[in-house]
């Protein structure tokens, strides 16, 4: 399980658990969001070029779902997607929302936004993460509306985990997943947290938004039990993971604020114990 827990790192991509069928496509969309990804946020590019980058590779998509040849830029991006768009019929939404994500961070991060209300970050993790989910939950051929709400509280409470995770990473590169409301419900100023300033206060901000990413993955986790064999298998280990990493988190009480809670190898015995009984 990766240290951190974000929308692609929790594809079953090379894993034993996942079905040979299902290796390639799984793989495309990987592919796919780890380089839209990529653009988003690695190297010393520009906000704007970044946006620029990711305006062309959206075009891209929409060429290629089409039933376009791709173009030579990203081929062996979309080269794979063609053809898995074609033989699995993958919803084109869900990626490209995967990209509205994607933009939306560069211009929040770059002009200097925040989220105003705890609804307004679950839209966003509505199009950040849940489209991973919805993705392979499409390949499994569940399309049920039970189970697709249990898939988006997963991965909801993996991405709102993994902002949780990484307070001390995200706040010095101006990047604000805390929100405005909750802010204010625990009387946290918003200089406050861009200073990593600790306090009782921001304690009890970081611990409630923990508890509130907790609830949510449990809401979804009865998932498991409805996919079979392999996949709930992986399912399993991926909720645990995120649980684990919670764990972490809460053990700091509010200092993550400060230091990156993470998961260690040894941490991996106690995951599948707790996978097995669930």
């Amino acid at each position: 399980m990766a240290e951190a827990v974000t929308h692609y790192e929790n594809f079953p991509v090379a894993s034993w658990l996942c079905p040979p069928a299902l290796r390639q496509p799984i793989a495309a969309i990987y592919g796919f969001a780890r380089t839209a990804d990529d653009l988003a946020d690695e190297g010393d590019v520009s906000p704007d070029e970044r946006l620029r980058d990711l305006a062309d590779y959206r075009a891209e998509l929409q060429h290629v779902a089409a039933g376009n040849p791709p173009s030579p830029r990203w081929q062996k991006v979309f080269g794979p997607l063609h053809v898995q768009l074609r033989e699995r019929a993958l919803p084109v939404q869900l990626l490209d929302d995967l990209l509205d994500a994607f933009i939306q961070d560069i211009v929040y991060t770059r002009d200097g936004l925040t989220y105003a209300t705890q609804r307004q970050l679950m839209d966003y993790c509505r199009r950040s993460a849940n489209p991973v989910g919805r993705l392979l939950l499409h390949l499994y051929g569940v399309n049920d509306a039970r189970s697709l709400e249990q898939s988006d509280a997963i991965c909801s409470a993996l991405q709102l985990i993994n902002f949780w995770q990484d307070l001390s990473v995200d706040l010095p590169r101006g990047r604000h997943y805390l929100t405005d409301e909750d802010c204010a419900r625990f009387n946290v100023a918003r200089p406050q947290i861009a200073a990593q300033q600790r306090s009782a206060d921001t304690d009890r901000l970081v611990m409630h938004s923990a508890a509130v990413a907790r609830a949510l993955m449990m809401s979804g986790a009865p998932l498991v039990h409805t996919l079979k064999g392999r996949i709930g298998w992986e399912l399993r280990m991926v909720v645990q993971g995120g649980l684990r990493i919670l764990d972490k988190v809460e053990a700091q009480h509010g200092a993550s604020l400060l230091a990156r809670a993470t998961v260690k190898p040894w941490d991996a015995p106690r995951m599948l114990w707790r996978a097995a009984w669930m």
